[in-house]
């Protein structure tokens, strides 16, 4: 029997990452979960070997991908927080960046030309009511985003000279949990509206707010379009696969089409849990764009790509289960 092919899963230790990391070990593949543990967590680390390293350490990543023989790599390790890119976007270049540079110069090292990134809806800034299509991305509002978009342009040229193969999966809102309960969303600080909202009904912040209620949209709040974490894994593992056929890969959006307001998704808290949600209201947040949602025909077209359990009720649902296995009402 052949030996799987081993996955470099950088920042494999968080959220979207361990999920990735699932997906691959049941579609046949080895993932290796390269993290810091800054922000992800050890026991999320259950499909495969893990490797304690930061992206800018470029060394570390090199006898990584040599001592797993890598075959390609799924890139998660990033800041993700909107508001706080605003405030200190050295931060977010410093990591997102610099810590991309440092990934393809030991991929490059090592002969490893396949490359699976987490990119970004923020590379549309404010692109309009419509659903966005991958041409209109550039119109950064953010550090987050430019740091995204930044990446986006040095795969680009990555590929050309050096024929380095990659797709820049943009998703939306990524949320839900799996549907065991056995990995979710667990930030410190969370500031996402989901798991904040759940971390509210059992007590964990009395300090939950929505910000801004006064946007164009028809109940004045943020609208956004929700997928589900297990639908964006499945998605990474097609583009991988895609890549492994000879892909030379490309950019795609990766939501369901669908946007739903701040007090849409609340709404549907209280419906699928039972339980009235208290919050109070709050300003806008610097950079943060009134509508975002994808137009995901590309993906669909490309890739195959269709959400299975991206509807509202299901992310809701696997998302409270998450929290009350992780965060239990004392």
């Amino acid at each position: 029997m052949s030996k799987s092919p081993a996955i470099l899963v950088t920042g494999g230790a968080g959220y979207i990452g361990a999920h990735c990391c699932k997906a691959l070990s049941e579609a046949g593949f080895v993932p290796v979960c390269f993290d810091n543990l800054s922000t992800g967590h050890r026991d999320f680390v259950k499909w495969g070997p893990f490797v304690e390293g930061d992206v800018g350490d470029t060394q570390r990543l090199t006898d990584a991908i040599a001592a797993h023989q890598v075959v390609a790599v799924m890139h998660f390790a990033a800041f993700s927080q909107v508001g706080e890119s605003v405030g200190d976007p050295q931060k977010y270049y410093l990591n997102n960046v610099c810590g991309t540079l440092s990934l393809l110069k030991a991929m490059l090292e090592r002969g490893c030309n396949r490359l699976v990134f987490s990119s970004t809806g923020a590379v549309y800034g404010n692109a309009g009511r419509d659903p966005i299509s991958e041409g209109a991305a550039g119109a950064v509002v953010n550090p987050y985003g430019a740091s995204k978009w930044m990446i986006e342009q040095i795969l680009a040229d990555y590929r050309r000279a050096y024929g380095m193969n990659s797709f820049c999966l943009r998703y939306f809102n990524a949320c839900g949990a799996e549907p065991s309960g056995s990995i979710g969303e667990f930030r410190n600080p969370e500031t996402h509206l989901i798991p904040r909202a759940m971390m509210a009904l059992q007590g964990h912040v009395d300090d939950f707010a929505i910000f801004g209620d006064d946007y164009e949209t028809p109940d004045g709040t943020a609208i956004r379009d929700y997928i589900h974490v297990v639908d964006l894994a499945a998605a990474h593992v097609r583009a991988l696969n895609a890549l492994l056929d000879g892909s030379r890969g490309g950019h795609y959006n990766l939501g369901t089409g669908s946007g739903f307001s701040v007090l849409e998704v609340l709404a549907a808290i209280e419906r699928e849990t039972g339980l009235k949600v208290p919050f109070v209201t709050k300003a806008r947040r610097a950079g943060d764009p009134p509508i975002l949602v994808a137009d995901p025909s590309a993906a669909q077209a490309d890739l195959g790509f269709l959400p299975t359990c991206s509807d509202l009720s299901t992310i809701v649902r696997s998302s409270w289960m998450w929290h009350q296995f992780a965060h239990p009402k004392s």
